[in-house]
């Protein structure tokens, strides 16, 4: 029997999936037509417009099968209220090396965005500061070095 992993994600994240999904679902019947009008040129083993036309349709199509399965087998979390950091939650750092405060939302893997400051709970940071509460000095273990983070605050924010 093969064995099941859930996705942890935030509702924000799965509601992104979904809303993904739907623009591609309404870019698909425009996807198919080019299709066939490259189809109706002719000569298919030298149809430059066919086969981009079928590699594009088949891009969607599996991209549209990979959020089905993120949907699938999402686990959407809602945050803890009890002060702790938990996926859904907004914390600031103190990195106790340089003393640079940092703040971070904490979400699934698949949401995970640097650029937005959006980082996985499954990140070196995401696992030393899980379930810690403001206050806490943790030791992050990160592959290029060892460093210490203090939480100074844990929010539930609106994303």
């Amino acid at each position: 029997m093969k064995k099941v992993y859930f996705q942890k994600m935030t509702p924000t994240g799965y509601k992104q999936i979904e809303d993904e999904i739907e623009n591609l679902k309404k870019d698909r019947p425009a996807k198919i037509k080019q299709l066939q009008e490259a189809r109706a040129l002719g000569d298919l083993s030298e149809n430059a417009e066919y086969s981009a036309a079928k590699r594009d349709l088949r891009h969607l199509e599996s991209r549209l099968r990979y959020l089905g399965k993120q949907l699938q087998y999402a686990e959407i979390i809602n945050p803890k209220t009890d002060g702790s950091v938990d996926i859904g939650t907004t914390v600031t750092l103190q990195f106790e090396d340089d003393d640079e405060y940092e703040v971070y939302t904490i979400v699934g893997k698949q949401e995970a965005n640097v650029d937005e400051n959006k980082i996985s709970f499954d990140s070196p940071i995401g696992r030393a500061i899980m379930n810690k509460k403001s206050g806490a000095t943790v030791t992050v273990e990160a592959p290029a070095a060892t460093y210490q983070v203090t939480i100074i605050n844990v929010e539930i924010r609106a994303f």
